[in-house]
This record gives C-alpha cells, sequence and structure tokens, in this order.
C-alpha cells in the first residue's frame, strides 16, 4: 500500500524536499521550476490537493517529468502554459481522462462520447505515464474523501474508483494503487460490512502473527538449507481480497484457508519451483488451491506461485512465490518499467502492456455507436480472462465464457464470417459452447461462409465479447450498402417533396441527425438507422419558425368552465360556492368543500395536498360535495398545429378512437403548408386528454398538440 504521509502536504517545504529526493539536480530543478509557476495560481487547499498527488506519484517510482506534471492537477493548460513542454502534454492527457468518469455518469450522448473515449485511450497510448498519473489523483482524492463531511462527494469518489479506476490499476498491474482504492471504497460504500470484515481480521490478529512467525521461521531455515537466498514475508490481507473470496466460493470468514498467508521472493526463476517442491514436501497441499501464473501469467501480466496447504497445526496456510523481478512488477505494474534517468525520461519496457487499448482503437472503425465502444472498453477492464490454445499451441488471451465464435473472431475476421463447427480438445462442440482455461481450439471453416443473424441474439449463447459482436454488425450492416444509399436517397427525396422542403441541404439534415455526410447519411437512412420521424423531424427544425402558438396546461380541463351550481355541499344552501384554483376539481374526480370565513365554500380535490394539511380544529370545516346531475363526460377543445400533409387528420382521429373519446367538432384552417385544426372531443377521465395529446404531439409533422380555453 502507498505509504505517504499526509501531513506532509501541509507543509511545503518539506513537501517541495521530499519531491525532489533523490532525484537529479537536473530533474529536481524541473520539479522546483513546475512548482514555482503553478502555487500562485492555487489556493492553499488546491495547492495542498497538487502536492498529494505528486507525493503519490513519486510513490510509484515514476520520472520527474510525471511528478511535475501531477502538481498541475486541476489548472486549465493552455498550449502557451509557462511549463516545459513535454509536463504540459503529460498534464494535459491526464485531464483528457476526466471523461473517463462518464462512462459511469451516463450522462454523455453516444457520438460525444466516442470522442471522448477515443481521446482518453490516445492520450493512454501515446503515454502510459497518463494513466498512472490519473490513477494516483485519484487515489489521493478517495483518501482525502475517506475523511470528509460531506457524504454525497464522499460517495461519488468511491462509486467512481470502484467502477473504474481500481479495475484500470487491476488491468495494468498497477496492485500497490488497487488494493488501496479496492478497500477505501468499500469503506465508504458498504461500511458496515468493511467493519465487520475488519473486526474479525483484527480478533484474531495476536493468534494470526504468532502462527505466521512460526511459519517463516521454518520456511526461512528450509530454504537456506538448500541454498536459495529468499526473503520471506508475511503477506497482508486485504478487506476486499477476503469479501470477494467469500462471495465467489460460498464460504464464511472461518472457512477462509487464506487468513493465514506467506510470500517467498526468490533470486531466479528456477528458486520458484524450488521453493515450491519444498512447501509441498514440508506440508500437505490444498486439492484444488494451486495455480501458476508463471506458467499462464493473468491478463495484466501478473506471474507468481500460489498454493494452498495444511500448514503446522493443521491450519491451513496460503504461500505464494515470485522472483523479485515478478513481485516489482506485482506491485507497480506498467509503472515498474519506469525509472529515473538522467537527462531522460523513457520507458525501459512494458509495452506490451497497454497493448489491449492499442487494440481498442484499432476495432473502434468496427463498431457502430459510442455506447459500442463504451462496452467494449468496460468488458476489456472488468471481465475475467481465460486462456485457450490455438491448434498451433499459440496461447489467445479471452473474456471468460467466450464462445468458440468469440474465438474465431478473436483470431481473424474472415475465419470468424466462414465459421460454421468447432473442435474442443478434439470433439466436436457447440458453437455456443463457452470455452474454459487451457483448452485446446480448432476452427471448422467452410470456402465461402457469411455470419449467422442468430449470432446477434443474446439469449442463443454465441457472442459474448462485445468486439465479435461489433464484426458480424459490421458486416449486416454494410452487406448491401449501395442498395441501402439508393434506397435512402428515394426516401429522403420523397420526404422533402412531400412536406415542400426541397430547398433544404441534405448535409444540414445530416449534420442536424449528427450523421456523417454523403452516402453514409443515405445508407442509414436506407437501412432504418434513421426513422422517417427523425426525418421529418430534423426537417421541421430547420424550416422557417412556425408563429408561437400559447400554451396552456396541457391534459387538464379547464376548470372555469364548470358551474358553481353544479356541485352539491351536504348540509349547506344559499351560500357561494367556487372551485379552488390549487388542485382544479374536475369530475368525475372525489371532492370536499371547505367552509372559508366570509367567502362562502370552496370545492377541492378530495386529495388535494391544501386538504390533507388541515388538522386540528379546522377539520370541522371540511364538508361532504359531490358532483350534481350526469358528470360522466365532458368536453373539452384541442388545437393541433402541423404541417399539412395527407392523412395527418386520419391518424389524429384514430388516435381519439383508440383512447375512447368522442369528437364532436372538428375545424381545420390551412395557410401555405401549415393547418389548424380545432376538436372538441367528449372524455371522462383527464388523463385521456393528456396521453391523447401526447401521442399526437409524436405523429410526423406535428408542431404543437395542446388544450385550449
Amino acid at each position: 500500500m502507498v505509504t505517504t504521509n499526509n501531513n506532509i502536504t501541509q507543509d511545503s517545504d518539506a513537501a517541495m524536499a521530499h519531491l525532489r529526493a533523490g532525484l537529479s539536480e537536473e530533474d529536481a530543478d524541473l520539479v522546483s521550476q513546475v512548482a514555482i509557476w503553478a502555487r500562485p495560481l492555487m489556493d492553499d487547499t488546491q495547492w495542498e490537493y497538487a502536492v498529494g498527488t505528486a507525493l503519490q506519484v513519486r510513490d510509484l517510482q515514476l520520472d520527474a517529468h510525471s511528478i511535475a506534471a501531477a502538481l498541475l492537477v486541476g489548472l486549465p493548460l493552455p498550449d502557451d502554459a509557462g511549463v516545459p513542454d513535454a509536463v504540459l502534454r503529460l498534464a494535459q492527457g491526464v485531464a483528457k481522462m476526466d471523461s473517463v468518469a462518464q462512462l459511469v455518469t451516463g450522462r454523455d450522448d453516444g457520438r460525444h462520447q466516442v470522442e471522448n473515449l477515443r481521446q482518453m485511450l490516445l492520450a493512454m497510448v501515446e503515454d502510459v505515464r497518463v494513466v498512472l498519473i490519473k490513477l494516483a489523483e485519484r487515489a489521493y482524492a478517495l483518501r482525502i474523501a475517506t475523511t470528509s463531511d460531506d457524504e454525497d462527494a464522499r460517495w461519488q469518489v468511491a462509486q467512481e474508483v470502484r467502477e473504474l479506476f481500481a479495475p484500470l490499476a487491476n488491468r495494468l498491474g498497477v496492485w500497490q494503487i488497487k488494493w488501496e482504492m479496492e478497500d477505501l471504497s468499500y469503506r465508504i460504500l458498504e461500511p458496515e460490512h468493511y467493519k465487520q470484515i475488519a473486526k474479525l481480521l483484527d480478533e484474531k490478529r495476536l493468534d494470526r502473527e504468532r502462527y505466521i512467525e512460526d511459519v517463516l521461521a521454518i520456511l526461512r531455515q528450509e530454504l537456506t538449507a538448500v541454498g536459495i537466498a529468499a526473503d520471506v514475508t508475511g503477506r497482508p490481507k486485504h478487506i476486499v481480497s477476503i469479501i470477494n473470496k467469500m462471495k465467489r466460493k460460498h464460504l464464511a470468514f472461518e472457512q477462509l484457508y487464506d487468513i493465514r498467508a506467506v510470500r517467498i521472493l526468490v533470486p531466479e526463476l528456477k528458486d520458484c519451483y524450488t521453493a515450491l517442491g519444498l512447501v509441498h514436501h514440508l506440508w500437505q497441499p490444498i486439492s484444488g488451491e494451486f495455480d501458476d501464473y508463471i506458467a499462464h501469467p493473468k491478463a495484466n501480466n501478473y506471474r507468481s506461485l500460489h498454493t494452498g496447504v495444511i500448514g503446522p497445526e493443521n491450519k491451513a496456510l496460503e504461500v505464494q512465490i515470485r522472483t523479485v523481478e515478478m513481485h516489482n512488477h506485482a506491485e507497480l505494474g506498467v509503472a515498474a518499467h519506469w525509472r529515473y534517468k538522467e537527462g531522460a525520461a523513457k520507458p525501459s519496457g512494458g509495452e506490451d502492456k497497454i497493448s489491449w487499448l492499442r487494440q481498442i482503437l484499432q476495432w473502434k472503425d468496427d463498431l457502430a455507436d459510442g455506447q459500442a465502444l463504451a462496452d467494449l472498453f468496460k468488458n476489456e477492464l472488468f471481465q475475467d480472462r481465460i486462456y485457450v490454445l490455438t491448434p498451433q499451441g499459440r496461447v489467445v488471451d479471452m473474456a471468460a465464457g467466450a464462445s468458440p465464435v468469440d474465438f474465431a473472431y478473436h483470431l481473424h475476421t474472415d475465419l470468424g464470417h466462414r465459421c460454421r463447427g468447432a473442435k474442443v480438445d478434439g470433439a466436436i462442440v457447440p458453437l455456443n459452447t463457452p470455452l474454459k482455461n487451457g483448452q485446446r481450439v480448432e476452427i471448422l471453416t467452410a470456402k465461402q461462409g457469411t455470419p449467422s443473424r442468430d449470432w446477434l441474439n443474446p439469449t442463443l449463447g454465441y457472442l459474448v465479447t462485445p468486439r465479435a459482436r461489433a464484426k458480424v454488425r459490421h458486416w449486416f450492416r454494410y452487406q448491401y450498402f449501395t442498395e441501402n444509399i439508393a434506397q435512402g436517397r428515394d426516401i429522403l427525396d420523397r420526404e422533402l417533396r412531400r412536406m415542400g422542403a426541397t430547398d433544404i441541404s441534405i448535409d444540414k439534415i445530416a449534420q442536424k441527425l449528427n450523421e456523417p455526410k454523403g452516402d453514409e447519411f443515405f445508407a442509414a437512412v436506407g437501412r432504418g438507422d434513421i426513422s422517417i420521424k427523425q426525418l421529418s423531424d430534423a426537417i421541421i427544425s430547420l424550416r422557417a419558425p412556425v408563429p408561437v402558438v400559447p400554451q396552456v396546461k396541457r391534459g387538464l380541463p379547464n376548470a372555469s368552465r364548470y358551474k358553481p351550481d353544479e356541485v352539491l355541499i351536504e348540509g349547506v344552501s344559499g351560500l357561494p360556492i367556487t372551485l379552488a384554483r390549487c388542485c382544479q376539481p374536475l369530475p368525475p374526480a372525489a371532492i370536499v368543500g371547505y367552509m372559508t370565513q366570509g367567502r362562502g365554500v370552496t370545492v377541492h380535490r378530495a386529495d388535494c395536498s391544501n386538504v390533507l394539511r388541515v388538522q386540528g380544529e379546522r377539520k370541522a370545516r371540511l364538508l361532504a360535495a359531490s358532483w350534481a346531475g350526469d358528470m360522466e363526460q365532458f368536453s373539452c377543445d384541442i388545437l393541433v398545429v402541423a404541417y399539412d400533409r395527407h392523412g395527418l387528420l386520419r391518424d389524429i382521429s384514430d388516435i381519439f378512437t383508440k383512447a375512447q373519446m368522442a369528437v364532436t367538432r372538428v375545424n381545420t384552417e390551412t395557410q401555405g403548408e401549415m393547418a389548424t385544426m380545432a376538436f372538441r372531443v367528449l372524455v371522462s377521465q383527464s388523463q385521456q386528454v393528456q396521453r391523447a395529446l401526447e401521442k399526437i404531439s409524436k405523429l410526423a409533422n406535428v408542431v404543437s398538440a395542446i388544450e385550449r380555453e
């Protein structure tokens, strides 16, 4: 876990000394130069936050440019900012990563999201330090949030970190930050469960520490005897890892074997397996609790041996064995490949650790929309991974649950299109069979094949990965591209002629619908991706403004058309009766009278909030009331303004008929291309009016549909 002292951030001199420590003179001056430029632009709180982020970056052992860029967190950074160009580019890249939060909040529309996500991915791919600085900043923000009094802000930071940044740290192998993020966010979001597990751990802490010391003494003695200079320590327990294992294996806390855990760090790879043999010789292995992540690394390139044994006192014990180099990578991930260098700040390796980000960018053109790109990013970020083999023995890393069809598309798009069968470990299996770790998969193909539409049906399980689904959709989308273009042109020309809008630019219509211009736009119309209603709405919005029609509250018939003598008040006669404006009582709604002082009786709806608040002696003023005569139906006037078209009156009449509203009068007037239609209808419930108005408003060419006086 990161050990940055928060108190250092409150002492600027001490903080700068800590940031400069261990740097070359040139690099130390660079950090100081950026600090001198940034400090006057921040208040004390902002500066403390920036320094805290920079200290966290330093703990990741990144270079001076990264530390300096962290000091610029939260500042607007134009291209002419007075800091070195290399630092400025890093800081601007970190700022672009703010758009990643939109994947959690869902505030962004698809097309804007795809561009934001593309920019973020580009920044991450071009320089992995960008994402490492962002992870450090979010980790520091989370640590600050644990002491904040603002519950909403604290919860928002924790949710964002748990949903996105902790998995991102895991995917990049930066476990030093990952564990802290997971534990602190869980502590904020689910405090009761967190405290429960923390208490259980604390209660057995002394016994566990005594037991671990005995185990460490045995291991050190045995390893020394075989000539291995190993570093043997107890492994810190992370609460979220305990909770996850309890959920995943449906175990109680007492049933977990790895509450007691040790780690062995050895000099060389061969020593890992020697140490493993020694551990298994000392204690009986637990069946099913051995994982060789050296032969089969995790997706983030984590490498280690994990084994569970029945240790001393017949207690379960977990042992992790790895080299020092593997341990550094496990703690720092891609950050382990960065080291301070005199006069340079270039990575010494680790480019493959972000290859999955490059793949996402390469796949972007196959995706239909921003949501598909977001889904692909999340899929690559969050899903567990499996490792399957090609017939030639090449290891393929895929999402858990992937099918043979997913596997075929992962290898090559054409192989996926021509896939007709699959063999798993030599046996033919259905194409929707979920693959498992270590299986050898062979794809059976046709010479000339095409995808099946059934593959896109999520309930059938043929395709699990967003990348493969995108490739199939892409094939169907563009298979009949030429025909779709011609059909789209016809649809658009017909709609423009019908609406008398042939003077409107087609490029402007495409722009209004956020679609590319030219053939892509016509094809989208031809495929049905853009509906006739969307087209007509776009055309209407580009026409000259329509005269504004006075708006009346929709769906609520005007109470003023009802007379007081239509209301019966129990036990009262001769007093003035008025209908309340606050709730506009209308038949057939239940009503109640209220005896005012000097103004007679006011009639309210029985569920009026003002009536429900009446208490004490004032309740005696409430009087039983009812509507007089036959009030099962009442009339309502509706005004519709639209661009005239054939069949419009019929479409509106159909809506009234289906809503069981009788039309008693119709008056239509056409001026140029605008039509004004006035209807009088009989209804039995005010909700009928509202529903009818909503449906009429959605008809093609309709500008407004309102109830009028």
